[in-house]
């Protein structure tokens, strides 16, 4: 009997994904719930795991393919009813095995078995990965088998889609086994390892090194090899601590570079660069030696051909003005103390822009809306995207139906947010169902942009630097803090007047944010 795998649910508003990765071939034995292949969308990456035990039959939709919702990815030769132990699958790593299960498989010594009663080891699973987050992959071991650990001494890394994940001791003693090894998928609540309490895990380590490491020298940081990442803890450090890959020395295997090795490097003196002697010409070849060939982050993938797809789909134009802030900054500077007394977080410029812009889409519309196919769909909420940069890339996070929040409601979601991106704690449901969205790239010292598109939506409000300029105030020259802003639409449903319309009722409420409480 076949049975058909099919395209999972990909999410709200997601209606399609490019197949990135087959895990496995036909002919392949395929157990319940492993990982079949991966798929690509928009803003996540989705495994698909097998619906039933059995041999790989066809694969109907190769890697590189587009497939939509509930298409057919490939078949399933379901196993027969031979027997219990033919049908049900061996003792996965992500469930606990029952007494009658560890009697059966006792000829396996490979596997160090839990205790039947006297208490000396301890599994360690897999935490809690996020809402929304099923499974995870072993990125790196910090120990392995035989190592004494210390209570909450960092045991692993796992990666999921949007962050990382470090899994701690949580006990004090040896590393008896390693059930999942690095590259490997594992479910929410897996088991990953066995601790020992006692010297019952000096018999498994024997076992455990037996297998050969992949690099051949794993007693020896071997030298970093350009296809092999670094763990992303260690990225997000570098990238904060302004270090370089080559002031960290790698121990990680295949030359990775792991987060205490940033610490390390933290820890020691800096020392100056020396001077490199003159070249004598331009040479291809030493140019290549200076090279470094990265693979780009599945997150940046996605960044690159979404931006990209944004421009070959619509129909892209940019309108700009200018915004007096001088109204907006009296206002914060008069009641910031009084707001952060009151409500506990500080009174920021994104709450007025995101009032103002919730205040123009009411009156403009199609920039709140998008196209489905031959139809225009118009919201009568406002579900505000933030573009947040990030170590790892620009993601977008949604402040939910703002156009019903107040200003402390929304600069306490941005902060919740903005804090959940840079920990790499976003979940695929808090960037989903954005309307509109506004990017800042005043924060970086931008003073004129053209922002691109999130698709669907059909506009987005760039914000720049603040920067005095004169101004010609009732015939006198006059210094004003002074802002461009860009609003980049899609042409195919926003007419030129609609957009101007929207962009200068923004720059009417913020020059006079007294129309904001009359709904002026």
């Amino acid at each position: 009997m076949s049975i058909e795998v099919r395209v999972p649910t990909l999410g709200e508003s997601v209606t399609e994904a490019t197949i990135a990765t087959w895990f496995k071939k036909p002919g392949d034995r395929v157990e319940v719930d492993e990982m079949l292949c991966e798929l690509e969308t928009d803003k996540v990456t989705v495994e698909v795991p097998s619906p039933a035990a059995g041999e790989m039959g066809e694969i109907v939709a190769a890697e590189g393919e587009t497939v939509g919702v509930d298409a057919l990815l490939a078949t399933i030769a379901e196993e027969g009813s031979a027997g219990p132990e033919e049908t049900r699958p061996r003792a996965r790593s992500d469930k606990r095995k029952t007494p009658a299960e560890e009697t059966s498989e006792a000829p396996q010594p490979e596997k160090a078995k839990p205790a039947a009663g006297g208490g000396d080891k301890v599994d360690v699973m897999v935490p809690t990965l996020g809402e929304s987050v099923t499974e995870a992959t072993v990125a790196t071991w910090f120990k392995k088998v035989g190592d004494e650990v210390a209570q909450d001494e960092m045991l692993c890394e796992l990666e999921t889609d949007k962050v990382s994940v470090e899994v701690p001791a949580p006990q004090a003693g040896t590393l008896a086994e390693i059930v999942a090894n690095e590259g490997d998928t594992v479910q929410a609540n897996g088991k990953l390892a066995v601790l020992s309490s006692g010297s019952a895990a000096a018999a498994a380590a024997p076992a455990q090194e037996e297998a050969p490491a992949p690099t051949g020298q794993p007693q020896t940081a071997p030298e970093h090899r350009r296809d092999v990442e670094d763990a992303p803890s260690a990225k997000k450090m570098m990238a904060e601590k302004n270090l370089s890959r080559d002031d960290v020395q790698a121990t990680g295997r295949e030359g990775r570079v792991m987060k205490q090795d940033v610490l390390r490097a933290l820890e020691q003196p800096r020392e100056a660069p020396q001077a490199k002697p003159a070249a004598r010409g331009p040479s291809p070849a030493q140019d290549a030696d200076r090279e470094e060939r990265v693979k780009m982050t599945r997150l940046r993938q996605t960044i690159a051909r979404r931006l990209k797809d944004a421009q070959n789909t619509a129909a892209m134009l940019t309108t700009y003005n200018e915004v007096d802030m001088t109204e907006v900054m009296a206002l914060r500077s008069a009641y910031k103390d009084l707001f952060e007394k009151k409500h506990g977080v500080k009174l920021g410029f994104m709450s007025f822009f995101t009032k103002a812009c919730c205040h123009a889409l009411k009156e403009v519309p199609e920039v709140n809306a998008e196209i489905d196919g031959t139809d225009v769909v118009y919201k009568h909420f406002v579900h505000m995207g933030i573009a947040v940069g990030t170590p790892t890339g620009l993601v977008v996070p949604v402040v939910r139906d703002a156009d019903a929040m107040s200003f402390a409601e929304i600069e306490k979601k941005i902060n919740e947010l903005g804090a959940k991106a840079r920990d790499g704690k976003l979940s695929m449901a808090d960037m989903q169902g954005g309307t509109f969205t506004i990017s800042n790239g005043g924060v970086y010292g931008s003073l004129m942009s053209s922002p691109i598109l999130n698709p669907p939506q059909s506009g987005i409000l760039g914000m720049h630097k603040i920067q005095e300029r004169p101004m010609v105030i009732k015939g006198e020259i006059k210094p004003r803090p002074m802002m461009y802003l860009a609003l980049s639409y899609d042409h195919r449903i926003v007419d030129g007047k609609g957009a101007v319309t929207f962009l200068v009722r923004v720059k009417e409420a913020l020059e006079d944010p007294r129309r904001l409480l009359m709904d002026l």
